[in-house]
Protein backbone atom coordinates (compact mmCIF):
# COMPACT_ATOMS: atom_id res chain seq x y z
CA UNK A 1 0.00 0.00 0.00
CA UNK A 2 1.33 3.45 -0.93
CA UNK A 3 1.99 5.78 2.01
CA UNK A 4 2.32 9.56 2.03
CA UNK A 5 5.02 11.78 3.49
CA UNK A 6 5.45 15.56 3.71
CA UNK A 7 9.04 15.40 2.43
CA UNK A 8 11.34 12.47 1.64
CA UNK A 9 15.13 12.66 1.89
CA UNK A 10 16.85 10.08 -0.28
CA UNK A 11 19.96 9.20 1.72
CA UNK A 12 20.98 9.55 5.34
CA UNK A 13 24.56 10.71 5.11
CA UNK A 14 25.85 13.99 6.51
CA UNK A 15 23.80 16.23 4.21
CA UNK A 16 20.60 14.18 4.51
CA UNK A 17 20.79 13.99 8.30
CA UNK A 18 21.53 17.71 8.61
CA UNK A 19 18.54 18.53 6.40
CA UNK A 20 16.28 16.23 8.42
CA UNK A 21 17.27 17.83 11.74
CA UNK A 22 16.91 21.37 10.40
CA UNK A 23 13.48 20.68 8.89
CA UNK A 24 12.30 19.02 12.11
CA UNK A 25 13.38 22.10 14.08
CA UNK A 26 11.33 24.17 11.64
CA UNK A 27 8.23 22.11 12.48
CA UNK A 28 8.17 19.74 9.50
CA UNK A 29 8.07 15.95 9.34
CA UNK A 30 10.77 14.56 7.04
CA UNK A 31 11.22 10.90 6.20
CA UNK A 32 14.79 9.71 5.58
CA UNK A 33 15.34 6.62 3.44
CA UNK A 34 18.77 5.10 4.03
CA UNK A 35 20.03 1.70 2.90
CA UNK A 36 22.43 1.12 5.83
CA UNK A 37 21.99 1.32 9.60
CA UNK A 38 24.01 3.50 12.00
CA UNK A 39 26.74 3.84 13.12
CA UNK A 40 29.16 3.05 10.29
CA UNK A 41 32.26 4.40 8.60
CA UNK A 42 32.21 6.14 5.22
CA UNK A 43 34.89 7.04 2.70
CA UNK A 44 35.51 10.64 3.64
CA UNK A 45 38.22 13.07 4.67
CA UNK A 46 37.30 13.74 8.29
CA UNK A 47 38.33 17.37 8.62
CA UNK A 48 35.52 19.95 8.86
CA UNK A 49 35.92 23.73 8.61
CA UNK A 50 34.82 25.75 11.64
CA UNK A 51 32.52 27.71 9.33
CA UNK A 52 29.73 25.24 10.22
CA UNK A 53 30.18 25.22 14.03
CA UNK A 54 27.58 27.93 14.85
CA UNK A 55 25.01 26.19 12.68
CA UNK A 56 25.75 22.76 14.18
CA UNK A 57 25.30 24.24 17.66
CA UNK A 58 21.92 25.59 16.55
CA UNK A 59 20.97 22.06 15.44
CA UNK A 60 21.92 20.77 18.88
CA UNK A 61 25.23 19.18 17.85
CA UNK A 62 28.53 20.02 19.59
CA UNK A 63 31.40 18.14 17.88
CA UNK A 64 34.03 19.52 20.27
CA UNK A 65 32.09 18.35 23.35
CA UNK A 66 31.91 14.92 21.67
CA UNK A 67 35.70 14.81 21.46
CA UNK A 68 36.47 16.21 18.01
CA UNK A 69 40.06 17.40 17.61
CA UNK A 70 40.59 21.13 17.20
CA UNK A 71 42.70 21.77 14.08
CA UNK A 72 44.35 25.07 13.18
CA UNK A 73 47.37 24.08 11.08
CA UNK A 74 47.68 22.96 7.46
CA UNK A 75 50.58 21.16 5.80
CA UNK A 76 51.02 20.53 2.10
CA UNK A 77 53.79 18.51 0.47
CA UNK A 78 54.59 17.91 -3.18
CA UNK A 79 55.42 14.38 -4.31
CA UNK A 80 59.10 15.28 -4.00
CA UNK A 81 58.55 15.89 -0.30
CA UNK A 82 58.95 19.66 -0.53
CA UNK A 83 56.76 20.90 2.32
CA UNK A 84 54.84 24.00 3.29
CA UNK A 85 53.13 24.76 6.63
CA UNK A 86 50.62 27.53 7.35
CA UNK A 87 48.01 28.41 9.96
CA UNK A 88 44.43 27.77 8.84
CA UNK A 89 42.60 31.12 8.53
CA UNK A 90 39.45 29.85 10.25
CA UNK A 91 40.46 26.47 11.64
CA UNK A 92 38.43 23.32 11.83
CA UNK A 93 37.93 20.05 13.67
CA UNK A 94 38.60 16.36 13.11
CA UNK A 95 35.75 13.92 13.69
CA UNK A 96 34.99 10.48 12.29
CA UNK A 97 31.91 9.99 10.15
CA UNK A 98 31.16 7.03 12.44
CA UNK A 99 30.54 9.46 15.32
CA UNK A 100 29.35 12.50 13.35
CA UNK A 101 26.54 10.65 11.56
CA UNK A 102 25.55 8.93 14.80
CA UNK A 103 25.25 12.28 16.62
CA UNK A 104 22.99 13.65 13.89
CA UNK A 105 20.97 10.43 13.66
CA UNK A 106 20.22 10.40 17.40
CA UNK A 107 19.34 14.09 17.29
CA UNK A 108 16.97 13.46 14.38
CA UNK A 109 15.28 10.58 16.22
CA UNK A 110 14.80 12.77 19.28
CA UNK A 111 13.09 15.38 17.08
CA UNK A 112 10.70 12.78 15.64
CA UNK A 113 12.27 12.25 12.21
CA UNK A 114 11.13 8.98 10.58
CA UNK A 115 13.78 6.63 9.19
CA UNK A 116 13.19 3.85 6.68
CA UNK A 117 16.12 1.50 6.17
CA UNK A 118 15.63 0.34 2.61
CA UNK A 119 17.07 0.83 -0.86
CA UNK A 120 15.47 3.35 -3.22
CA UNK A 121 15.13 1.82 -6.67
CA UNK A 122 13.19 4.48 -8.58
CA UNK A 123 11.88 8.02 -8.19
CA UNK A 124 9.07 9.19 -10.48
CA UNK A 125 7.69 12.73 -10.69
CA UNK A 126 4.07 12.90 -11.84
CA UNK A 127 1.04 15.10 -11.16
CA UNK A 128 3.14 17.55 -9.11
CA UNK A 129 4.35 14.89 -6.65
CA UNK A 130 6.88 12.08 -6.37
CA UNK A 131 6.48 8.35 -6.09
CA UNK A 132 9.51 6.86 -4.36
CA UNK A 133 9.81 3.15 -5.01
CA UNK A 134 11.84 1.05 -2.57
CA UNK A 135 12.54 -2.66 -2.37
CA UNK A 136 9.84 -3.07 0.26
CA UNK A 137 7.23 -0.46 -0.59
CA UNK A 138 6.41 2.97 -1.97
CA UNK A 139 6.06 6.50 -0.66
CA UNK A 140 4.25 9.45 -2.19
CA UNK A 141 5.57 12.90 -1.35
CA UNK A 142 5.30 16.49 -2.50
CA UNK A 143 9.05 17.06 -2.18
CA UNK A 144 11.99 14.70 -2.60
CA UNK A 145 15.61 15.64 -1.94
CA UNK A 146 18.61 13.73 -3.28
CA UNK A 147 21.23 13.16 -0.56
CA UNK A 148 22.54 9.76 -1.63
CA UNK A 149 26.20 10.65 -2.15
CA UNK A 150 28.74 10.81 -4.91
CA UNK A 151 27.33 8.16 -7.22
CA UNK A 152 24.30 5.86 -7.22
CA UNK A 153 22.13 3.71 -9.46
CA UNK A 154 19.55 6.45 -8.95
CA UNK A 155 21.72 8.73 -11.08
CA UNK A 156 21.27 6.28 -13.95
CA UNK A 157 17.51 6.05 -13.39
CA UNK A 158 17.28 9.85 -13.36
CA UNK A 159 19.46 10.00 -16.51
CA UNK A 160 21.89 12.50 -14.99
CA UNK A 161 24.48 13.60 -17.54
CA UNK A 162 27.62 13.05 -15.45
CA UNK A 163 26.85 9.36 -14.90
CA UNK A 164 27.35 8.68 -18.62
CA UNK A 165 31.08 9.40 -18.29
CA UNK A 166 33.55 7.06 -16.67
CA UNK A 167 35.68 8.62 -13.97
CA UNK A 168 39.32 7.61 -13.41
CA UNK A 169 39.27 8.41 -9.69
CA UNK A 170 39.36 5.90 -6.84
CA UNK A 171 39.01 6.91 -3.17
CA UNK A 172 40.52 4.86 -0.31
CA UNK A 173 40.14 5.43 3.43
CA UNK A 174 41.29 3.77 6.66
CA UNK A 175 42.11 4.65 10.26
CA UNK A 176 45.65 4.20 11.59
CA UNK A 177 47.40 4.38 14.92
CA UNK A 178 50.59 6.38 14.70
CA UNK A 179 52.42 9.55 15.55
CA UNK A 180 50.61 12.54 14.07
CA UNK A 181 50.18 16.11 15.21
CA UNK A 182 46.71 16.55 16.77
CA UNK A 183 46.06 20.11 15.57
CA UNK A 184 47.11 19.46 11.97
CA UNK A 185 45.42 18.54 8.70
CA UNK A 186 47.91 17.49 6.03
CA UNK A 187 47.56 17.01 2.30
CA UNK A 188 50.35 15.14 0.53
CA UNK A 189 50.64 15.01 -3.23
CA UNK A 190 51.80 11.87 -5.05
CA UNK A 191 51.89 11.05 -8.74
CA UNK A 192 48.26 10.67 -9.77
CA UNK A 193 46.56 11.86 -6.59
CA UNK A 194 46.43 13.31 -3.07
CA UNK A 195 46.42 11.85 0.43
CA UNK A 196 44.86 13.66 3.40
CA UNK A 197 45.66 12.96 7.05
CA UNK A 198 44.04 14.25 10.23
CA UNK A 199 43.25 12.97 13.70
CA UNK A 200 39.73 12.15 14.90
CA UNK A 201 38.11 11.87 18.31
CA UNK A 202 39.44 8.33 18.96
CA UNK A 203 43.06 9.51 18.46
CA UNK A 204 43.17 7.49 15.26
CA UNK A 205 44.64 9.14 12.17
CA UNK A 206 42.18 9.23 9.29
CA UNK A 207 43.98 8.52 6.01
CA UNK A 208 41.93 9.20 2.91
CA UNK A 209 43.37 9.47 -0.57
CA UNK A 210 42.20 9.99 -4.11
CA UNK A 211 44.13 8.11 -6.79
CA UNK A 212 43.98 7.82 -10.54
CA UNK A 213 42.87 4.28 -11.36
CA UNK A 214 45.29 4.12 -14.27
CA UNK A 215 48.16 4.52 -11.80
CA UNK A 216 46.61 2.26 -9.17
CA UNK A 217 45.94 -0.75 -11.42
CA UNK A 218 49.67 -1.24 -12.05
CA UNK A 219 49.98 -2.58 -8.48
CA UNK A 220 48.85 -5.86 -6.98
CA UNK A 221 46.70 -4.40 -4.20
CA UNK A 222 46.16 -1.37 -1.95
CA UNK A 223 49.01 -2.31 0.38
CA UNK A 224 51.46 -2.56 -2.51
CA UNK A 225 50.19 0.73 -3.96
CA UNK A 226 50.77 2.52 -0.67
CA UNK A 227 54.14 0.89 -0.05
CA UNK A 228 55.55 1.33 -3.55
CA UNK A 229 53.76 4.40 -4.91
CA UNK A 230 52.39 6.69 -2.20
CA UNK A 231 55.59 6.24 -0.23
CA UNK A 232 57.59 7.91 -2.97
CA UNK A 233 56.48 11.05 -1.15
CA UNK A 234 58.87 11.15 1.85
CA UNK A 235 56.16 12.46 4.18
CA UNK A 236 53.85 9.57 3.35
CA UNK A 237 56.71 7.08 3.52
CA UNK A 238 57.57 8.22 7.04
CA UNK A 239 53.95 7.92 8.12
CA UNK A 240 53.25 4.47 6.64
CA UNK A 241 56.57 3.09 7.94
CA UNK A 242 55.58 3.82 11.54
CA UNK A 243 51.75 3.62 11.46
CA UNK A 244 49.52 0.57 11.89
CA UNK A 245 46.12 0.23 10.25
CA UNK A 246 43.41 -0.22 12.89
CA UNK A 247 40.77 -1.59 10.54
CA UNK A 248 40.83 -5.05 9.02
CA UNK A 249 40.74 -3.53 5.53
CA UNK A 250 40.34 -0.06 3.96
CA UNK A 251 37.07 1.27 2.54
CA UNK A 252 37.04 2.15 -1.17
CA UNK A 253 34.86 3.94 -3.68
CA UNK A 254 35.46 3.82 -7.42
CA UNK A 255 34.28 6.20 -10.17
CA UNK A 256 34.54 9.32 -7.96
CA UNK A 257 33.33 12.07 -10.27
CA UNK A 258 34.14 15.79 -10.33
CA UNK A 259 31.91 16.57 -13.31
CA UNK A 260 29.34 19.35 -13.00
CA UNK A 261 26.10 18.22 -11.35
CA UNK A 262 23.01 20.48 -11.43
CA UNK A 263 21.57 21.14 -7.98
CA UNK A 264 18.04 20.59 -9.31
CA UNK A 265 17.21 17.73 -11.68
CA UNK A 266 13.88 16.09 -12.46
CA UNK A 267 12.37 18.40 -9.80
CA UNK A 268 14.62 16.81 -7.15
CA UNK A 269 16.68 19.18 -5.03
CA UNK A 270 20.21 17.80 -4.64
CA UNK A 271 22.41 18.38 -1.59
CA UNK A 272 25.91 17.40 -0.48
CA UNK A 273 27.97 15.28 -2.86
CA UNK A 274 24.82 14.53 -4.88
CA UNK A 275 24.89 18.16 -6.01
CA UNK A 276 28.64 18.63 -6.41
CA UNK A 277 31.98 17.49 -5.07
CA UNK A 278 34.96 19.68 -4.27
CA UNK A 279 38.45 18.43 -5.08
CA UNK A 280 40.26 17.59 -1.84
CA UNK A 281 42.94 20.28 -2.00
CA UNK A 282 41.71 21.81 1.25
CA UNK A 283 39.39 19.01 2.41
CA UNK A 284 36.17 20.93 2.92
CA UNK A 285 33.49 18.69 1.46
CA UNK A 286 31.77 17.98 4.78
CA UNK A 287 31.27 21.67 5.53
CA UNK A 288 29.80 22.15 2.05
CA UNK A 289 27.40 19.23 2.60
CA UNK A 290 26.18 20.76 5.87
CA UNK A 291 25.81 24.22 4.34
CA UNK A 292 23.91 22.91 1.31
CA UNK A 293 21.44 21.20 3.66
CA UNK A 294 20.90 24.49 5.53
CA UNK A 295 20.18 26.35 2.28
CA UNK A 296 17.81 23.60 1.15
CA UNK A 297 15.91 23.48 4.45
CA UNK A 298 15.18 27.22 4.41
CA UNK A 299 13.82 27.18 0.85
CA UNK A 300 11.89 23.91 1.21
CA UNK A 301 10.29 25.20 4.41
CA UNK A 302 8.97 28.23 2.53
CA UNK A 303 7.37 25.95 -0.06
CA UNK A 304 5.88 23.64 2.56
CA UNK A 305 4.36 26.69 4.24
CA UNK A 306 2.89 27.65 0.82
CA UNK A 307 4.85 30.90 0.65
CA UNK A 308 6.48 30.04 -2.70
CA UNK A 309 5.60 27.75 -5.60
CA UNK A 310 7.55 24.66 -6.64
CA UNK A 311 9.01 26.53 -9.61
CA UNK A 312 10.22 29.39 -7.38
CA UNK A 313 11.59 26.90 -4.82
CA UNK A 314 13.62 25.10 -7.49
CA UNK A 315 14.89 28.31 -9.05
CA UNK A 316 15.85 29.86 -5.70
CA UNK A 317 17.69 26.73 -4.59
CA UNK A 318 19.70 26.48 -7.80
CA UNK A 319 20.62 30.17 -7.62
CA UNK A 320 21.54 29.96 -3.93
CA UNK A 321 23.62 26.83 -4.49
CA UNK A 322 25.50 28.43 -7.37
CA UNK A 323 26.13 31.61 -5.41
CA UNK A 324 27.54 29.75 -2.42
CA UNK A 325 29.49 26.90 -4.02
CA UNK A 326 30.23 27.34 -7.72
CA UNK A 327 33.32 29.50 -7.30
CA UNK A 328 34.64 27.23 -4.52
CA UNK A 329 34.31 24.14 -6.68
CA UNK A 330 35.93 25.87 -9.66
CA UNK A 331 38.82 27.03 -7.49
CA UNK A 332 39.30 23.55 -6.03
CA UNK A 333 39.23 21.89 -9.44
CA UNK A 334 41.68 24.38 -10.95
CA UNK A 335 44.11 24.09 -8.05
CA UNK A 336 43.91 20.31 -8.15
CA UNK A 337 44.86 20.31 -11.84
CA UNK A 338 47.81 22.58 -11.13
CA UNK A 339 49.12 20.57 -8.21
CA UNK A 340 48.69 17.22 -9.98
CA UNK A 341 51.61 18.16 -12.23
CA UNK A 342 54.92 18.05 -10.39
CA UNK A 343 56.44 20.22 -13.14
CA UNK A 344 53.90 22.95 -12.35
CA UNK A 345 53.47 22.26 -8.63
CA UNK A 346 57.15 22.61 -7.78
CA UNK A 347 57.57 26.26 -8.89
CA UNK A 348 54.16 27.15 -7.42
CA UNK A 349 55.18 25.69 -4.09
CA UNK A 350 58.52 27.48 -4.21
CA UNK A 351 56.64 30.74 -4.66
CA UNK A 352 54.26 29.91 -1.81
CA UNK A 353 57.26 29.27 0.44
CA UNK A 354 58.19 32.93 -0.02
CA UNK A 355 54.58 34.10 0.31
CA UNK A 356 52.76 31.77 2.76
CA UNK A 357 49.80 34.16 2.95
CA UNK A 358 49.10 33.29 -0.67
CA UNK A 359 48.39 29.68 0.41
CA UNK A 360 46.05 30.97 3.11
CA UNK A 361 44.28 32.92 0.37
CA UNK A 362 43.94 29.72 -1.66
CA UNK A 363 42.42 27.95 1.34
CA UNK A 364 39.94 30.79 1.82
CA UNK A 365 38.80 30.40 -1.79
CA UNK A 366 37.64 26.85 -1.07
CA UNK A 367 36.16 27.63 2.36
CA UNK A 368 33.21 29.78 3.32
CA UNK A 369 32.47 32.28 6.06
CA UNK A 370 30.94 31.17 9.38
CA UNK A 371 27.31 30.13 8.78
CA UNK A 372 24.92 32.15 10.86
CA UNK A 373 21.72 30.61 12.15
Amino acid sequence: MEKKAEIVILGGGLAGLTLAVDLALKGHHPVVIEKDTYPRHRVCGEYVSNEVLPFLNYLGIDPLAAGAKQIDKFRFSASSGKMLNVDLPLGGFGISRYLFDELLYKRALKLGVTFIFDKVEEVIFQSDSFVVKMKQGELQTAIAVGAYGKRSNLDKQLDRRFIQKKSPWLAVKAHYSGDFQEDLVALHNFEGGYCGLSKVETDAVNVCYLANYGTFKAFEDIEAFQREHLSRNPELKAFFNDATMIWERPLTISQVCFERKPAVENHLLMIGDTAGLINPLCGNGMAMAIHSAKICAAIVSEHLEQKISRAVMERQYQLSWNKEFSSRIKAGNLLAKLFRSERIASPIQTGLTWFPKALQGIIKRTHGNPILT
